[in-house]
């Protein structure tokens, strides 16, 4: 049994019990976070689509806290102009455990 969620643009296959990634939200741990937007879910009856969404469908999770995703460097360099840039950044995250899929 699993549900596709959708979060910040991006689309996320999830199951009950698991931790998953989701763009950084201003919540602490502890707290609960539902998602709406479930766009398929399938069970051992077989799949269900929505159009574009399931309209009674939700996820349930709990925020364990954020975390930094890896370091990326961005190196920017100009030929023959002696112009040379590295920066790094690392993206923040919000880590949630799938508490239940509500679909009716």
């Amino acid at each position: 049994m699993y549900a596709i969620i959708e979060t910040s643009g991006h689309q996320i296959k999830v199951e009950e019990g698991q931790e998953v990634q989701v763009d950084y939200q201003d919540i602490s741990a502890g707290e609960t976070i539902t998602f709406d937007k479930v766009l398929a879910y399938r069970d051992d009856d077989g799949l269900k689509v929505g159009q574009p969404t399931i309209e009674s469908g939700t996820v349930t999770a709990t925020v364990i806290g954020g975390e930094k995703g890896p370091k990326l460097t961005v190196q920017k360099f100009r030929r023959r102009k002696n112009s040379k840039t590295k920066t790094g950044h690392r993206q923040l995250f919000t880590k949630v455990k799938i508490d239940k899929i509500n679909v009716t």
